[in-house]
């Protein structure tokens, strides 16, 4: 027999409204959604939600989970775990790790990990190098997430810098295609003049004039023009800069863009008045920028110019980015206090609830198609988070679940808390602990 949920007197957030109602759940699937349903036997599982709010588990489409090769970092089991402990069910993890996703082995590989170890549902991006164009015609489109391109070095360095390779790319690939814009020669450039006036020991405020808005918005639009040109599906990663918001549009429904852009917590979080107060913590590429900048990226994605919220959750060693500039690396663990920061941001009338769900959920699960995930429907897989509102908790080292031990949030105190994660019809988190049965699968594509 089928093992059967049923979640009573929810606020259901979901394809822009919230509305009450009761959710059951039959074995991995939502089964029904209504205003009242009863429990047809004792053996249904009753989960009381009132006053709590039922959101679709959020799909995160960048992370970077380090495995294999950079697992003192961290590696997808525990990366997955404290991602489902933030109400993420599914992510898609990037290429650069070592040795890198650019063969379709490693990719095969990375997938036999996933299935062994994660806690969420998974799927990997392929790398694409100046010199695997071969191994990229491989692909099966409904099997893998996409594309990743490097325009622009950051960790494991997988730069494109080829040019005809690149275009060659773009017009050899009908999967979706996600790049990282930076110009290299642009920062190669700033960071010349501040190393030479401050050697290895570059104060941390000046990365985000290293790796300036100039270096981000000539990379993003020579991409958008090259997509434009070849007709290639692009996803542009972790916009950092109000200028580059201008480079795209709202006029078109998501499912009918062919490019499309993203914004990371971090970049709707911090500015560059916070260096000061939290150093290498929070360096990452694209840097952090100005206030300004922040604010116009809040415009962009609430006007719709930019779709998707993601993570780009990169953890490091403390030891690591104790380092000076030159030695610290980017990036910072995110995926457990993602959903929980957008949320204060609703507390504090940034966005709306609606609004949260359709940039972390709806959004990634239309640009990816991917298959039956990302909204509360009927017949789709039950991945299901239900947050409290008014349940304040602050982020300390012994609630931090990274592997890494750190979190740029330490010292936050957030209103809302996840309280229950539903993976594929199975409470796997509730308060704080996790359940004995992992139920994460692979995920699929409609292409």
């Amino acid at each position: 027999m089928k093992k059967t949920t049923l979640i009573k007197n929810a606020n259901i957030v979901n394809e822009g409204r919230v509305f009450s109602g009761d959710i059951l759940i039959e074995g991995e699937y939502i089964k029904k959604i209504d205003d009242s349903i009863s429990a047809k036997s004792s053996e249904v599982h009753v989960l009381d939600a009132e006053g709590k709010y039922v959101f679709p588990g959020a799909i995160d489409d960048q992370v970077h989970f380090r495995e294999p090769g950079l697992t003192h970092k961290a590696n997808i089991e525990t990366e997955s775990k404290a991602a489902i402990a933030g109400g993420i069910t599914s992510f898609i993890e990037m290429p650069n790790t070592n040795p890198q996703t650019t063969t379709v082995e490693k990719l095969e590989e990375k997938f036999d990990i996933a299935a062994k170890t994660s806690f969420a549902n998974f799927s990997f991006m392929f790398g694409g190098t100046n010199d695997n164009l071969d191994e990229i015609l491989k692909l099966q489109a409904n099997q893998v997430a996409g594309l990743k391109l490097f325009l622009g070095s950051s960790t494991g360095n997988m730069l494109v810098d080829n040019p005809e390779v690149l275009e060659k790319i773009f017009k050899s690939t009908d999967m979706l295609i996600s790049v990282h814009c930076e110009d290299e020669d642009t920062i190669k450039k700033n960071f010349k003049k501040y190393h030479d006036k401050f050697g290895d020991d570059i104060p941390v405020k000046y990365h985000p004039e290293i790796r300036s808005e100039e270096a981000c918005y000539l990379s993003s639009s020579k991409a958008i023009e090259l997509a434009k040109k070849t007709g290639a599906r692009l996803h542009i990663f972790h916009l950092s800069t109000g200028k580059e918001t201008q480079l795209f549009t709202n006029k078109i429904p998501l499912k009918d863009k062919k490019i499309t852009s993203e914004v990371c917590i971090h970049h709707l979080w911090f500015s560059d008045q916070d260096y000061d107060k939290k150093g290498t913590l929070i360096k990452w590429n694209p840097a952090v920028k100005t206030a300004e900048d922040r604010e116009l990226l809040w415009e962009a994605l609430l006007d719709d110019r930019i779709d998707v919220i993601a993570t780009d959750h990169a953890p490091h060693t403390l030891e690591e980015k104790s380092n000076v500039y030159t030695d610290a690396p980017s990036g910072g663990p995110l995926v457990q206090h993602a959903l929980p920061a957008m949320l204060e941001m609703y507390h504090k009338g940034k966005i709306s609830l609606e609004k949260v769900v359709e940039k972390m959920c709806h959004n990634p699960a239309i640009l990816f198609e991917i298959e039956r995930r990302g909204y509360v429907r009927e017949g789709y897989f039950a991945d299901l988070v239900l947050v409290d509102l008014n349940s304040p908790w602050t982020v300390k080292k012994e609630n931090i679940l990274y592997k890494c031990g750190w979190s740029p949030f330490e010292g936050s105190t957030f209103r809302s808390k996840i309280t229950h994660t539903f993976l594929n019809g199975n409470l796997v988190y509730q308060n704080a602990k996790f359940g004995k049965v992992k139920s994460a699968k692979r995920l699929t594509f409609n292409r």
